[in-house]
C-alpha cells in the first residue's frame, strides 16, 4: 500500500490497487507492506480503499524500492523510428487497427501490436483506453521524466493517463469487461479458426504467467473482438486454419482478424469474407498461405 494508518486503514496509489481489496477481503490473515505508515487520522475517510477490519499486520520495510518491470517510454523522433525491426514490418497491421476506434468508443487493447494501434489514432476522435489492471483514460508511453512506477498496464508497460481518466481495482476493471461495456478489444492471436475460435495464451511446454484478462474480454457479449496477427508463423505455416491446434481462449468469439495479407471477417455460420487487402497482395496469395476456404466480399480491394 501507499499508506497505512495505525488502524489498519490502506490507501493505494495510481494502478497499484490491482486486486488488493478483494484478496484482503476474503484472507484469514492479511499482511500488508506499506510504504508510509501514519496516524490515525492521517487519511480522510472517502480516500481509504480497505478498512482496516480486512488487515492483520502492517510492515514497513527500510529503503523500499518500487522496480519497474517494463520500462516504455515514448520513442524520440516518434512511434516508428522506436520500434524494433521485428515490428516495423508489422505497422502495416498496426495502422490498419487504428481504424477501428470510433470516436467515443471504449476500448481494451491487448500488449504488443494492439496498444500500439492507439499511436495511430484518427486526429480529432476520443477514445477512451481501458487497462484490465484499473485505468480508464490511458494516455500515451511516458517521457522519461514522466516515468511513475504506480502508473502502469496489464502488461507492465509503464504508462501516463489523460485528463478525466480514473483508477481503480481490478475487481471493478473486470465488472466493466463482464458487463460488455467496453465497445471494442484488440487482441493478437497465435491462431483463429475459420468460425472464429481464438489462440492466443499459450503454447504448450512454454512458461507464461498466465491467460490475462483475455478470456473475459473476448466472452463479452456486445464487445467487438479484432485479433491482429502474422498472416503465418515463421516458417510460413498458416494461422488461420479450419481448427486451431493449441489451447482455446474463447469459442465462437472473434469478429474481424486483420493481418499482414488482408482483413477478415468472422461470419457466423458461414466461410470467413475476406474483406481487404494489404497492398501488393492478391487473393490467390491469400488462398495459399490460408488453412481454410473463405469467401471473397464483391468489392474486396487493397485497403492498407
Amino acid at each position: 500500500a501507499w499508506k497505512a494508518d495505525e488502524l489498519g486503514n490502506l490507501v493505494f496509489r495510481g494502478a497499484a490497487n490491482n486486486f488488493n481489496a478483494p484478496m484482503a477481503t476474503a484472507g484469514k490473515i492479511t499482511v500488508v507492506e506499506a510504504e508510509e505508515i501514519v496516524p490515525v487520522g492521517s487519511l480522510e475517510p472517502n480516500e481509504i480503499h480497505i478498512p482496516g477490519i480486512h488487515v492483520h499486520r502492517i510492515v514497513q520495510g527500510g529503503g523500499y524500492e518500487k522496480k519497474i518491470e517494463k520500462r516504455t517510454v515514448t520513442a524520440e523522433g516518434g512511434l516508428e523510428s522506436g520500434l524494433p525491426a521485428s515490428m516495423q514490418k508489422r505497422i502495416r497491421i498496426i495502422k490498419r487497427a487504428a481504424r477501428e476506434f470510433k470516436d467515443g468508443m471504449y476500448a481494451n487493447l491487448g500488449i504488443g501490436m494492439p496498444m500500439l494501434a492507439s499511436n495511430f489514432i484518427t486526429a480529432g476522435i476520443t477514445v477512451h483506453l481501458q487497462s484490465e489492471n484499473g485505468i480508464l483514460g490511458l494516455g500515451p508511453f511516458p517521457r522519461e521524466s514522466e516515468v511513475d512506477p504506480d502508473f502502469i498496464n496489464a502488461g507492465k508497460e509503464t504508462v501516463t493517463v489523460q485528463n478525466g481518466g480514473s483508477v481503480f481495482s481490478s475487481d471493478t476493471s473486470f465488472a466493466m469487461i463482464r458487463n460488455s461495456r467496453l465497445d471494442l478489444t484488440i487482441l493478437g492471436g497465435m491462431e483463429v479458426s475459420e468460425s472464429g475460435d481464438l489462440a492466443n495464451w499459450i503454447i504448450p511446454g512454454k512458461m507464461v504467467k498466465g491467460m490475462g484478462g483475455a478470456m473475459d474480454l473476448v466472452s463479452a457479449a456486445n464487445t467487438k473482438v479484432v485479433v491482429t496477427m502474422d498472416h503465418c508463423s515463421k516458417d510460413g505455416s498458416p494461422k488461420i486454419l479450419k481448427q486451431c491446434t493449441l489451447p482455446l481462449t474463447g469459442l465462437k468469439c472473434v469478429n474481424r482478424i486483420i493481418t499482414d495479407k488482408c482483413v477478415f471477417d468472422v461470419v457466423p455460420g458461414k466461410k470467413l469474407l475476406l474483406r481487404e487487402l494489404a497492398t501488393g497482395c492478391t487473393v490467390d496469395e491469400i488462398r495459399k498461405s490460408t488453412g481454410c476456404d473463405f469467401d471473397v466480399a464483391s468489392d474486396v480491394s487493397e485497403t492498407y
